[in-house]
């Protein structure tokens, strides 16, 4: 393929394998605790790291990544011991991130402050080798303790107080679960941007609720789609020249509205057998009292103005 000829795609077709992967896997304990935002507030927490990162001349992924885990586990704490509600410390997140972006921002040098915009919405094809390995570690960090810990992160992101009863360190738990997300944010920025990274976190998720019916089963289907808008979506971006932040996100979202019409055309045919199914108590037959009426290859029946038709256990309707 002509795309793997350049080293420069290779290395954003590697990182965004690596953020397709991470990014679903952590978002999917965030949707549980119905925090689907909270990758949103990390991600201006670190525009002031990333700040912070071009102001000193310093790299901005690790600055980046001090700033977004202090955030986290500073919300956390506050959450936990203090009066007020998730909602209202995710705003204090965002605006101070923002404020704090744009104040050093303004204070650095304009070459460096130009090149913030691959930071807030991704510039894949400049991602470094050096950056290429400091995702690769961050990412398999992620990934170990997201599926090594899996069933203590997902039974406090499902109920608190039942994880509480068992047993369970729920504060530390809940930091680790938000450094986990302030991680992911860090590596997935390059991909598709601070601004964007929380739709890959839970779009993909979104995705799974539609069309699986069990945890394990919702985690493999976020991180098939995960790697696959990232993959498509880094892809389409070359040949289209345009930005890979966007195009992913963008066809996540394509990926989202196929699978809710199809999920919701699904149940809406269900339904309707269900309900031919409990209108027919009796079979009909010969013997029935209905009109039986020739169709193809079958006997229709006519029962309160339709033609029914046996089905294995239901009834169509004509």
């Amino acid at each position: 393929m002509e795309i793997l000829q350049y080293a420069f795609m290779q290395r954003a077709l590697l990182a965004a394998l690596l953020v397709g992967i991470a990014a679903p896997v952590v978002g999917i304990y965030l949707v549980q605790r119905r925090l689907a935002l909270i990758g949103d507030g990390m991600g201006h927490v670190a525009l002031t790291g990333v700040a912070i990162g071009l102001l000193t001349g310093t790299a901005p992924v690790l600055t980046a990544l001090v700033c977004s885990v202090i955030g986290a586990v500073g919300i956390e704490v506050l959450r936990t011991r203090g009066r007020a509600t998730a909602d209202v410390l995710l705003a204090v997140l965002f605006y101070g991130g923002i404020a704090g972006g744009v104040v050093l921002i303004g204070l650095s040098p304009d070459g460096r402050a130009a090149n913030l915009n691959s930071y807030l919405f991704g510039s894949i094809t400049t991602t470094s080798g050096s950056d290429l390995v400091v995702f690769a570690v961050l990412s398999a960090l992620v990934l170990a303790v997201a599926v090594g810990l899996a069933p203590r992160l997902f039974a406090v992101s499902n109920d608190e107080e039942f994880a509480r009863a068992a047993g369970l360190n729920v504060l530390g738990l809940n930091v680790l679960l938000a450094v986990l997300t302030a991680t992911t944010v860090v590596v997935s920025m390059r991909v598709v941007g601070l601004l964007l990274i929380s739709a890959l976190m839970i779009i993909p998720n979104a995705v799974a609720q539609q069309v699986a019916r069990s945890f394990r089963a919702s985690l493999l289907v976020a991180v098939g789609v995960g790697v696959a808008v990232s993959l498509g979506g880094t892809t389409a971006s070359y040949y289209l020249g345009t930005p890979s932040g966007g195009t992913i996100v963008l066809l996540a979202v394509a990926v989202f509205v196929v699978a809710a019409v199809g999920a919701s055309s699904l149940r809406v045919v269900h339904s309707r057998h269900n309900h031919s199914a409990r209108a027919h108590r009796h079979e009909h037959g010969a013997d029935c009292g209905h009109e039986p009426v020739a169709h193809g290859d079958h006997i229709d029946y006519v029962h309160d103005g339709h033609l029914h038709a046996a089905h294995g256990a239901h009834y169509d309707e004509h």
